[in-house]
């Protein structure tokens, strides 16, 4: 992996990378109409700059408690090969520049219930995972689905 530059949001009292080439827009969470007999991690969707995002809780999917509620909580939407997603996190925080030489691999990144963690950055006073929404968005049950809903709207308005 060479150099990346990276949205760093938190979940949890963690840190978690965002490649900037997939970030679309950062952006605070507003009204999302849920879908219903979804996971309960996909909170629904909401209109992003006139587009319809599905919003996934980010803090859900790692921690099985939800980012709704969180005063700072933000969405963060990622493009994916099949369509952008928005990932609700507890703070967008910065963007930082991580150096090749930052990154260590790590034996829990090989866990089977965590593909979408690639490397981890060991910054001198923090350790950053970095995340691949692509492979999240892959991963997750009801993605397809969504997707397919997200593809039928559009095809109706054209």
């Amino acid at each position: 992996m060479g150099n990346l530059k990276a949205v760093i949001v938190q979940c949890g009292q963690e840190e978690y990378a965002l490649p900037l080439n997939i970030v679309i827009s950062v952006e605070k969470l507003q009204h999302v109409n849920p879908i219903p007999h979804l996971p309960e991690y996909m909170l629904g969707l909401m209109k992003i700059r006139g587009e319809l995002v599905p919003i996934l809780d980010f803090q859900w999917i790692l921690y099985d408690n939800s980012a709704k509620e969180h005063k700072n909580a933000k969405v963060v939407v990622v493009k994916t090969e099949g369509l952008d997603i928005g990932l609700l996190v507890l703070d967008a925080k910065e963007i930082l520049d991580i150096s090749k030489d930052q990154f260590s691999s790590s034996e829990l990144l090989a866990h089977s219930k965590t593909p979408y963690f690639t490397t981890i950055a060991n910054l001198e006073e923090r350790m950053i995972t970095v995340v691949d929404p692509q492979i999240l968005s892959e991963r997750l049950t009801g993605m397809e689905v969504i997707g397919d809903y997200i593809r039928a709207l559009k095809a109706k308005e054209m």
